[in-house]
């Protein structure tokens, strides 16, 4: 652990690998106390494969057709949000099952990415830090676009606190409340796409949805407000992408896979522990009572 911290302070690819995962977990941990809420985890699943069709377009436009500005970060916030308005889309309609619809986006996307990859020549070794995380490749530039999107689910998150929270609990109360509950869906889903994104770098695509739900669901259990939930999911999340970036060094293992590993013993610990304590306060309030009965004879 301290060769870590001495070759932070020597390279700056480490320090933006440090810095590119405290700024996914502030997105992680506020659109990921909302998507727990509202329970649309398989949602934000089949819109994290369906960035691949994005990337895999964007790979392509770039290598063949020579878009040298076009990275596959930008076409994965492209089909994030276009695959998240679609859901909200069809949700509106109600024309299709929602979970039909849901397996739709998860397989097209999935297809999209993988016929650009196979028309695109070359190796694709780029292709497939996005698919399973390469933190220590972040750059400057994705650090821009990563601080971009913060802002705008923060400034979302800020203005539209309320009715949000109103729709993650109760649809048809918000309904009655005048609240217009299909366009806040969309927007949440929107933000949950562009979270997606922050954290395509950190673990990759096939494993985004872990570290969306587990350390969220590791905050509900010390928390009794959502915002209590949102800043403690946060800071949870940038103490697990540090210490999985710090665990991997030395050993050059994965860092997304161990950062997930790690939120995965976190979380089983917790829910052990949870468990544990509630079986014992059941046998503790069992006891009471049986003491207190035995007083009365």
């Amino acid at each position: 652990m301290g060769e870590f911290f001495q070759s932070l302070a020597a390279h700056s690819f480490l320090r933006n690998a440090l810095f590119a995962g405290l700024l996914a977990s502030v997105a992680c941990g506020v659109v990921g106390t909302w998507v727990v809420t509202r329970r649309i985890t398989v949602i934000a699943g089949s819109i994290a494969h369906a960035v691949l069709g994005g990337m895999g377009a964007a790979y392509y436009l770039r290598v063949v057709k020579h878009w040298e500005w076009l990275s596959p970060l930008h076409g994965a916030v492209a089909a994030a949000l276009l695959a998240a308005l679609a859901i909200g889309w069809m949700k509106s309609r109600g024309d299709e099952r929602e979970d039909t619809v849901i397996s739709a986006i998860w397989s097209i996307g999935i297809a999209i990415g993988v016929l650009f990859l196979f028309l695109t020549p070359g190796y694709k070794t780029d292709l497939m830090s996005y698919l399973f995380g390469n933190i220590v490749m972040v750059d400057a530039g994705a650090l821009r676009l990563l601080v971009i999107l913060d802002a705008i689910v923060l400034l979302a998150a800020a203005a539209f606190y309320n009715p949000l929270l109103a729709v993650c609990f109760d649809e048809e109360f918000a309904r009655l409340r005048g609240i217009n509950v299909q366009f806040f869906y969309t927007l949440l889903l929107c933000l949950t796409a562009l979270t997606i994104v922050t954290l395509i770098y950190v673990v990759g695509v096939v494993m985004v949805i872990a570290l969306i739900t587990l350390p969220v669901s590791v905050a509900g259990r010390f928390s009794r407000k959502l915002w209590q939930m949102m800043l403690l999911s946060a800071l949870l999340c940038g103490f697990l992408t540090t210490a999985g970036l710090a665990i991997s060094y030395q050993p050059d293992l994965p860092v997304g896979a161990t950062t997930i590993l790690l939120t995965a013993v976190v979380y089983a610990a917790v829910s052990l522990g949870a468990g544990l304590h509630q079986r014992m306060h059941r046998r503790a309030s069992t006891t009471a009572a049986a003491d207190r009965e035995g007083d009365k004879t």
